[in-house]
Order: structure tokens, then C-alpha cells, then sequence
């Protein structure tokens, strides 16, 4: 028996040649998640870290402001400026505004007071001018700094605002870039390993199953479908091998068997019209030399025609298509049937066999040339192998809705062991017999092709010495 396998070619990794590596998947979508991953937790981590950072320095400030606050009402009561206070304390990178009632900027530690515009909308000195407190924070887009604001109103109805700037969220992850890019390449070259090590893991399972036996086992219940497929194809190629094994033997012993069969009537025509022509027959018996070449002749030209006609047949088989037999027709099959005991009557006559045919008018569709190939084949053979005075009939009717064509001959019949292999080609129960009767071997063989072109079965019933009836039939007409 020959095994089909499949050809598997990897290498580690579970890298293949027919498209995309899983590794390459795998590492792809392990990378993708990772580095995403990496990015959200560096920029979660990143706002966390500096919200924690303003938050932290806006309690700061508000403390300093409270401090500072409590200093310039208790210097206002001794009569002194709050402006002058302001000026003489150190708050390092602190900048203290001082801002009156209605809004004007009275002193400003880091640009002249008289340069900035009121303040009165400003969300800090509003609060603090409504409720006594106020703070804020704003974003600074072009140097990427966040402000923060603490202000209080003063015994003397003024507010002193405190600011500090703080890094912004971007100033925060541009000074983590470099750690992130590090990690982003660490987590990669990780993905890409780890990606290679699980895609072998998953193939080495996948490589071990053995699709020969047409019974192979998943080893994963995802590929149970894929599978059983390849089960089914391993099994439907087996098969197709097997009957590509057959035809290519039925071929060589059909290829043989013709030319067997041709060499013989051959070497008998070239025998006698030799000995014909180098004049070694004598006056009398050159009649019997022609009919023996005519004979053979014959037997030539009918060897030759069913050899055509399983061509033919093979080849519409072979691609599924009938169209080389035109198309199908309503055919009447015992106007078929009479048709042919018509054209045999002679023959019959000569064989002292009596040739009938009875019936119905059944009708079946199919092809008119086939259907009187396969009536004539079967009429001939049962002529063929009658015994002198035997009869031939001939029924055509329809049984349980089926056309039917039955042919019942008295002849010598055919033995249990031989019955299998009569529609087989060249194949003849008495060789001798056969070929002395004119049988090319090939009649049943034409009869089996036939029937299968029309999708009908054949039935054989025979008996050694009583005879044989042949049984086809048709499908019915309302299938």
C-alpha cells in the first residue's frame, strides 16, 4: 500500500516557508501588549508621579502662605508697609504678589508691579477676596511648567499671593524618556525569546501528529476540526490512490491483452494471404483461404470498434461528462431492444437459436448509441454461447417503477467462481470457444460501462448448463 504524508518542514522557532512564522505572530502581539503595557504604566506612573509632586508642593505653599500672611498683619498693626515687609523676606524661588481690593498689583517680587494687569479675575485672589483663601494651578504650555497658586486676604483687606513653579506631566516624561526607551527595548528582546520558546512549545505537538494512518490524534482540542479534515483527505487520498493503482494495472493487462488480441487474427491474415500469394494453395481450397481472411478480418474490425467504443467510454467516465455521446434523449427501450433482435435475427438463425423479444413500452432517458450497444452485447453473447437449438429472450418492462431490460438465454451457462469476473475486459470463460465464435472478450465489459453511464445496475443469475439471465435496471424516471 502506497502512504501519502505530509511533507513538514520547519524550523525551531516554528518558523515555515508557507507564509508567516507563529513565532513572529506570537512575538508580535507578546511585544504589542508588553510595550503597550510599558507606555501606560510609564505615563500612569508619570502623572502620578507629578500630581503627587504639586500636590505636595501646594500644601507647602499654603503653609509658607499662612506664615507669611500672619507676619504682614502683625507688621500692619505696628504701622509698617506690607510692601516694604514683603521686600525684606527671603522665600528663595517663592514669588509673592501683593494684590488690593479692586484688583491692582501692589508689589511683585519678580517684575514691576506696575507692569502686570489687575488681578482681580485671577481664580485665587478672587476666592481669597470672597472666602479668605484661594488657590489654583496653571499649565504653561510653551515652557512646560505648572503654576501653583496660594493666596490669603490680609487684616487689611489686600491678598498676598504666593506661586511656584513644578514640572509639568511632559517635562516629567521627557526626563524619564531614556529609562522608558530602555525598558521598551528590555521588554522586546524578552518578547522576543520568550515568543520563539512558546511557538515551539506549541508546534513541537503539531509536528509529532502523523497524518499517514488517516488516524491522527490533536493534541489540541482547537485543532480537533483541522484534524479530522486531514483525516478525511488521508483517507479520500488513499482511495483515490488505490483506484489510480487499479486503473494503471487494468491498463497494462487492457494494453497487453489488445495487443494479444490483435496479433492473432493478424498473424492468421498474414499467414494465409502469404501462402495465398507465393501460390502454395491449391485452386480448391483458396475459397476456404479468403473466407478464413475475411473471417479474421471481421473479427479485426469488431475487436477494433469495442476497443473505440471503451475509449470512449473510459474518457467520458474519466471527465464526467456524457456530451461525447450527444445529448440525453426519451428513449422507448423496446423499440431499442426490437430494433437490435431485428439486426441479430440472421445470426441467431445461422447459431440455430431462437431470438424473441416481449414487453412493454418503458422509457428511459439516456443515450440512444449506448443503449443499443448494451442490448447488442448482450443478445450477442447470449447467441454467442447458446447451445444448438436454445432460445434468447428478450423482456423489457417496468419493475417496482424501474425500467427494466432482462435477458435469459438457455446456453451453457456460466460457473460461480467465473461469474465475478465476466464484465471484466479480454475476460472469456472458454478462451477457445470464445474466440471460435468470433467474441472479442470485451461485449460484458461494453454492457458495464454502459449501464454505469446510465446509472443503472446490473444483476447476473447463471447456472452450469441451464443458462444465464442478464438483469439492468434503470433509475427510475421520478427520482
Amino acid at each position: 500500500m502506497v502512504e501519502f504524508k505530509l511533507v513538514r518542514t520547519a524550523r525551531k522557532g516554528g518558523e515555515s516557508h508557507g507564509g508567516a512564522s507563529l513565532s513572529r505572530r506570537i512575538f508580535l502581539a507578546l511585544a504589542g501588549v508588553c510595550v503597550a503595557a510599558c507606555l501606560l504604566v510609564s505615563l500612569a506612573s508619570a502623572y502620578i508621579y507629578q500630581r503627587s509632586v504639586v500636590e505636595d508642593a501646594s500644601a507647602g505653599l499654603g503653609r509658607e502662605c499662612e506664615a507669611v500672611s500672619s507676619t504682614l498683619n502683625e507688621t500692619a498693626r505696628s504701622g509698617r508697609s506690607e510692601s516694604v515687609v514683603l521686600r525684606g523676606l527671603d522665600l528663595g524661588d517663592v514669588r509673592a504678589t501683593l494684590v488690593a481690593k479692586d484688583g491692582t498689583v501692589l508689589y511683585d517680587s519678580l517684575v514691576s508691579a506696575a507692569s502686570l494687569p489687575n488681578h482681580r479675575s485671577r481664580p485665587e485672589v478672587a476666592q481669597a477676596l470672597k472666602g479668605g483663601r484661594g488657590s489654583s494651578e496653571r499649565d504653561s504650555e510653551t515652557v512646560g511648567y505648572v503654576s501653583i497658586y496660594q493666596a490669603q486676604r490680609l487684616d487689611s483687606g489686600n491678598v498676598l499671593r504666593l506661586s511656584e513653579d513644578r514640572d509639568g506631566i511632559m517635562r516629567v516624561i521627557a526626563n524619564d524618556l531614556w529609562f522608558v526607551i530602555g525598558t521598551v527595548v528590555v521588554v522586546v528582546g524578552v518578547s522576543w525569546v520568550v515568543s520563539r520558546s512558546i511557538a515551539w512549545r506549541f508546534v513541537q505537538p503539531i509536528l509529532a501528529i502523523d497524518t499517514a494512518s488517516g488516524n491522527a490524534v490533536s493534541p489540541y482540542e482547537e485543532l480537533d476540526p483541522l484534524v479530522r479534515r486531514l483525516n478525511e483527505q488521508q483517507v479520500e487520498l488513499k482511495a483515490r490512490m488505490d483506484r489510480i493503482m487499479d486503473a494503471d494495472v487494468m491498463r497494462q493487462e487492457f494494453t497487453a491483452n489488445v495487443t494479444h488480441e490483435l496479433k492473432t487474427p493478424i498473424a492468421s491474415i498474414s499467414g494465409a494471404s502469404e501462402l495465398l500469394r507465393d501460390g502454395f494453395v491449391r485452386s480448391e481450397d483458396v475459397r476456404d483461404f479468403a473466407s478464413r481472411i475475411y473471417g479474421d478480418a471481421q473479427r479485426l474490425s469488431s475487436l477494433v470498434s469495442d476497443i473505440l467504443m471503451l475509449s470512449k467510454m473510459d474518457e467520458s467516465e474519466r471527465v464526467g461528462d456524457q456530451a461525447l455521446f450527444g445529448e440525453p434523449q426519451d428513449v422507448d427501450l423496446l423499440s431499442v431492444a426490437q430494433d437490435v433482435v431485428d439486426r441479430l435475427q440472421d445470426r441467431a438463425c445461422k447459431a440455430n437459436v431462437t431470438l424473441r423479444v416481449q414487453g412493454a413500452n418503458v422509457r428511459v432517458s439516456g443515450y440512444p448509441r449506448l443503449l443499443d450497444e448494451l442490448v447488442k452485447n448482450l443478445c450477442d453473447n447470449a447467441i454467442r454461447y447458446n447451445r444448438t437449438g436454445g432460445s434468447v429472450h428478450v423482456f423489457v418492462l417496468p419493475v417496482n417503477g424501474h425500467p427494466t431490460l432482462r435477458v435469459t438465454d438457455t446456453g451453457v451457462g456460466i460457473a460461480p467462481e467465473d461469474q465475478p469476473k465476466v464484465f471484466e475486459r479480454f475476460y472469456r470463460v472458454d478462451k477457445s470457444r470464445s474466440r471460435a465464435s468470433g467474441g472479442t472478450g470485451l461485449g460484458l465489459a461494453i454492457v458495464k460501462h454502459a449501464a454505469a453511464l446510465h446509472g443503472a445496475t446490473i444483476n447476473l443469475s447463471s447456472e452450469l448448463g441451464r443458462g444465464t439471465t442478464i438483469t439492468v435496471t434503470f433509475p427510475s424516471e421520478d427520482r
